[in-house]
């Protein structure tokens, strides 16, 4: 087998890929070769020691991967060999080429999804339901912001919300992120460059948005929240602008607003029946067309540090995947 590893918290660029027996799934395990590893935001922040958690050196990062069931540990009937999964955890192990996962977390596959779209889909897809389905409930007809649209959230936000009956305003840096966002459901479009946002929002929506989903934070979070109408949520998911916002509690107070927390993973960690629950309402609701993911950028394995760059560095729009390669 062949896997990326990190030795030591530092810069991305210090990952390598490693050669290693393949290994025998124990108890409750199965092994699955893989096809398709997700690369996500938090990723890179595990591997530099930024994360609030850190997980023991050494490790290997991913969290997510999808391919085909090959051998089956003790006490395992299911998934068959041979089948086509998508699994999912709250633990990283995911950049390899032959995986070690607990049969539980392993959700059988339609042919109508492919590995790439499975595996870049659960993290981003998981916390946008998560966040819209159980944080909070979207009302048909509400109006709903997402920042940092063209992201792997934020692209999963527009089209979970749209497929809620939200009317969604995505807000994006460039003209080819909104763009994207467009084709992913959005109904009108915010350049946060050029355009003030507060009162862009304000126009759009005939006095101010219902809900903010915010994967990205920096200066744009606390304007989006001042945008909110009366009773408007904002759901806090990351910082993958860099910077932790300090949102101001007068305007939590005014018009009695709300910020709510959303943090998948650990709500996955905590309640082990959750992951593979989301992952079948996930999956199904693909299969059924009902949920639209883009399809994602490809890197070999051994370009993991090329992948988790281009992702700190905002440049991707939607979610890469890592293909292992012989």
């Amino acid at each position: 087998m062949r896997q990326v590893v990190c030795r030591s918290f530092g810069p991305v660029d210090d990952l390598h890929v490693e050669e290693a027996p393949d290994p025998t799934p124990g108890p409750g395990q199965v092994l699955v070769e893989v096809r398709a590893s997700a690369v996500s935001f938090v990723d890179g922040l595990l591997v530099r020691g930024l994360y609030q958690i850190k997980p023991p050196l050494p490790y290997v990062p991913g969290m997510a991967v999808a391919g085909v069931v090959r051998a089956l540990g003790e006490g395992v009937d299911a998934p068959a060999v041979g089948t086509r999964v998508v699994c999912g955890s709250p633990r990283p192990g995911g950049y390899v080429s032959h995986a070690l996962v607990p049969a539980a977390a392993c959700t059988p596959l339609p042919d109508t999804v492919g590995f790439e779209t499975a595996a870049s889909m659960i993290e981003s897809y998981a916390t946008a339901l998560y966040a819209l389905t159980r944080r909070t409930t979207v009302a048909k007809g509400e109006w709903l912001v997402v920042l940092g649209a063209a992201g792997g959230v934020g692209l999963a936000a527009v089209d979970v919300a749209r497929g809620l009956g939200a009317r969604v305003i995505a807000a994006a840096s460039t003209p080819a992120k909104l763009a994207a966002a467009r084709a992913a459901g959005a109904e009108a479009a915010v350049n946060y460059t050029d355009e003030d946002l507060k009162s862009r929002i304000r126009e759009i929506t005939g006095g101010g948005a219902d809900i903010v989903v915010d994967p990205i934070g920096g200066p744009h979070a606390s304007t989006a929240l001042r945008a909110l109408a009366p009773h408007g949520r904002h759901l806090v998911i990351g910082f993958a602008a860099g910077d932790i916002p300090q949102l101001p509690a007068n305007q939590i107070l005014l018009t009695n607003r709300t910020v709510i927390g959303v943090d998948w993973g650990d709500h996955a960690r905590r309640n082990p029946g959750a992951l593979p629950a989301m992952l079948t309402e996930i999956i199904t609701a693909t299969a059924e067309g009902r949920l639209n993911p883009v399809t994602p950028a490809t890197y070999p394995l051994d370009r993991a540090p090329a992948a988790l760059t281009a992702l700190a560095t905002r440049k991707v729009i939607g979610k890469l995947v890592l293909v292992p390669t012989p």
